[in-house]
């Protein structure tokens, strides 16, 4: 078991070496493998290398101050961070959970912009466990994030098909062109769906569709909701709140389409207060400001404030369906939206915006494919959010000897 009591005293500067990064104007980039680490993380890519992975980078300036970021490959490290350029044999991922815990704001050598300067920050004292603590530390901390990478790029995919699908069925129509052209299937549609298809298609107000295909309004086919805030001075609406209430910036901080939760949560009376009241689980929600264009499904039942367009999917059309035709549409939305401090996005709007309407086989077939799909995503950000939690409770306890690992040195 480790023994905290073996850990030594030294200074950052002796723990890790930093040095500021390299400037690699835009113009001078050449997009190839090499990651260009700035402030907050990967801000591009190179052909060249500047320090050799494993590494670690700090953010020294602006809003991504003291950011600590990863590359477990060669990379180019910006002048807008710090990076290590010796880890005086220590383990290098050890290095980056152990920058994630110290206070660098409170370093702060600039003035009106926030500003790390290495010569402050290596004179400061830390406590480090021996190279197989490290090690071991590392390895518990580095399997989390190493399976929240990979759901990610799990729900990437999963994304990328369900939206495929989509573009190629209620889009560009390419079954029934391919039907036309005399094709006896088309791939990842079921053949009865394929053979009852039309091979012609017919003018419409957004341009040629599918014979036997409608075309109407958005506000035709789901219910439009809007939100609002209750008084945030009555404790009564918000304090012990259970039901979500979602900002746009809650959206903003999704990595995939689906809302679980709320940085804010809200009472039975506040949700009186909001005409939409709670809304369903299932239903789109689009940031209608602030910016326009957020997307997500809530995955839970949600009340929501003035910044959004809510479609409940109360008509013809699934969920999965309407979160594409949302994305797919944007530039559509976008240029019904109007404003002088910021675009907004009125329902009034929104509603008259038009939505290819198929016939109800080819939506269920749609959603015998994109609804598992989204259920796999949903389950994978569920997981992630335990990983989360877990990594983020361990670390600072791991860091400071009071959760201790074994060694395998008895």
């Amino acid at each position: 078991m480790a023994k905290s009591e073996h850990w030594v005293e030294m200074t950052l500067g002796d723990f890790v070496k930093l040095q500021r990064g390299h400037d690699l104007p835009e113009q001078n980039r050449r997009p190839s493998a090499i990651p260009i680490l700035g402030s907050f993380g990967i801000t591009g890519w190179h052909d060249e290398a500047k320090a050799r992975g494993p590494g670690v980078t700090i953010g020294r300036s602006g809003a991504s101050f003291g950011v600590v970021s990863y590359s477990a490959v060669d990379y180019w490290p910006l002048n807008t961070a710090l990076y290590v350029v010796d880890f005086h044999g220590n383990d290098e991922r050890f290095a980056y959970y152990y920058l994630q815990s110290l206070d660098f704001k409170s370093h702060n050598s600039g003035s009106a912009q926030p500003s790390l300067n290495r010569n402050f920050i290596h004179p400061l004292p830390v406590r480090i466990p021996p190279v197989n603590e490290q090690h071991a530390i590392a390895a518990v901390l580095g399997a989390l994030d190493d399976k929240i990478d990979q759901n990610r790029r799990t729900a990437r995919t999963l994304e990328r098909t369900a939206r495929t699908i989509f573009q190629a069925w209620f889009v560009d129509f390419e079954p029934v062109k391919t039907k036309a052209a005399g094709a006896t299937s088309f791939p990842s549609m079921p053949q009865s769906i394929f053979d009852s298809l039309s091979t012609r298609l017919i003018d419409s107000e957004i341009g040629p569709v599918p014979e036997g295909w409608e075309v109407k309004p958005i506000d035709d086919v789901v219910s439009v909701k809007g939100g609002a805030t209750p008084s945030t001075k009555k404790a009564e609406y918000w304090e012990d709140g259970l039901h979500c209430w979602a900002t746009p910036r809650d959206m903003s901080r999704l990595s995939h389409p689906v809302l679980l939760d709320t940085e804010r949560r809200i009472t039975d009376a506040g949700v009186e207060c909001i005409s939409s009241g709670l809304l369903p689980a299932g239903t789109v929600l689009m940031s209608s400001r602030a910016p326009v264009g957020y997307l997500a499904i809530a995955g839970v039942p949600t009340a929501i404030n003035q910044g959004f367009i809510a479609m409940v999917c109360d008509g013809p059309l699934p969920p999965t369906y309407i979160l594409q035709w949302a994305h797919v549409s944007m530039d559509a939305i976008h240029g019904r939206a109007s404003g002088t401090t910021f675009p907004e996005i009125s329902k009034k709007n929104f509603r008259p915006l038009p939505v290819v309407v198929p016939p109800p086989d080819v939506v269920t077939a749609f959603r015998s494919l994109a609804d598992p799909l989204f259920d796999l995503l949903t389950a994978t950000v569920k997981e992630d959010g335990s990983l989360a939690a877990t990594r983020d409770y361990l670390l600072p306890r791991l860091l400071n000897g009071s959760v201790l690992v074994e060694t395998g040195n008895g």
